[in-house]
């Protein structure tokens, strides 16, 4: 790491006292908070990248019947690639809290928030192992993104005592698998940035309504459990063992790091897996996948908050 990075980074936000983050400085920052990674490849890695992702594509279309496309830049990249790519992302999110500003020590307001979002970012780009973004389709957009994180995928294999080739597969059978179902339901970036924009700009006006959230939360339960139902049908190999310890990785860490991942909201990402997971087993193993499946005709055929816990309430209002 490069702390002193950071803070020159930091300290020039305040010297721009306009906008309520400098992510110029939150890019900086971030990058000083971690190092960016080994990403040096030989052919044969990089082949093995674009086999899996292949594989991924068909085995998920064979397994959903969704005929869906992947990005056309499929990117492995260092944290400090990763945290270039997520930081437009982040400002275009919370643009409304643009609007804000402090009247007392705007510039040391701007250089918090600026350097909240970036040991937000450093956090996220040493443990994110891949991403499928499909805010990027939002507003009728024809772009979305696929990233893999090199140096976090062979770290964590490592960590966990896995083969490096095999858990870069079912990294990117999990990741495919997001873009099979933004494949089947057109609609749901929209439907995912609206209640992220709903959220912040109630935020930002100070009238927070936790109807947005609560629903957001409730569509990323399905999007997660959705997507381990399809890695479990289409993964071409054993996966029992990845499935048990990918958990215990989601929920381990020293105090520090769990502390930090729950200020972060990503135990609540852990509940979505496993609450999502179990609703959407239940729902395949009482009928089919294609009837899973039709959560994704619809907005409307999301799954209630209530119906998560009990799939027959949903089974009997949609299947």
């Amino acid at each position: 790491m490069d702390i002193s990075r950071s803070v020159r980074a930091l300290a020039g936000a305040a010297d721009e006292p306009d906008g309520v983050i400098d992510w110029d400085a939150v890019a900086e920052a971030a990058k000083g908070g971690c190092e960016p990674g080994d990403l040096s490849m030989g052919e044969a890695e990089l082949n093995g990248y674009a086999d899996d992702v292949r594989a991924a594509r068909d085995g998920l279309r064979s397994a959903s019947g969704v005929d869906f496309d992947l990005p056309d830049s499929v990117e492995v990249q260092s944290r400090h690639h990763w945290i270039d790519a997520n930081v437009e992302t982040f400002e275009r999110v919370l643009r409304p809290l643009e609007s804000q500003r402090s009247s007392v020590l705007p510039g040391v307001a701007r250089s918090v928030n600026s350097g909240t979002m970036a040991v937000t970012l450093a956090f996220l780009a040493r443990n994110v192992l891949g991403q499928y973004d499909p805010l990027l389709l939002a507003d009728g957009a024809d772009d979305h993104g696929l990233y893999f994180v090199r140096p976090n995928i062979r770290a964590a294999a490592v960590e966990l005592g896995v083969g490096y080739p095999r858990f870069r597969r079912w990294i990117a059978f999990h990741e495919v698998a997001h873009a099979a179902e933004f494949g089947a339901a057109p609609w749901l970036s929209d439907y995912l940035e609206a209640r992220v924009e709903e959220g912040v700009e109630d935020l930002a006006n100070g009238t927070l309504s936790r109807a947005s959230f609560d629903d957001l939360n409730t569509a990323m339960t399905a999007v997660e459990g959705y997507a381990e139902l399809l890695m479990d049908r289409a993964f071409d190999e054993e996966y029992a063992d990845l499935r048990e310890k990918l958990d215990e990785r989601r929920g381990g860490g020293d105090p520090l790091t769990r502390l930090i991942k729950r200020l972060l909201g990503l135990d609540v990402k852990r509940q979505q897996y496993e609450r999502g997971a179990d609703f959407f087993a239940a729902v395949a193993d009482r009928t089919d996948l294609a009837t899973a499946s039709l959560v994704w005709e619809r907005p409307e055929n999301l799954p209630r908050e209530a119906e998560l816990d009990d799939p027959e309430r949903w089974l009997s209002r949609v299947g």
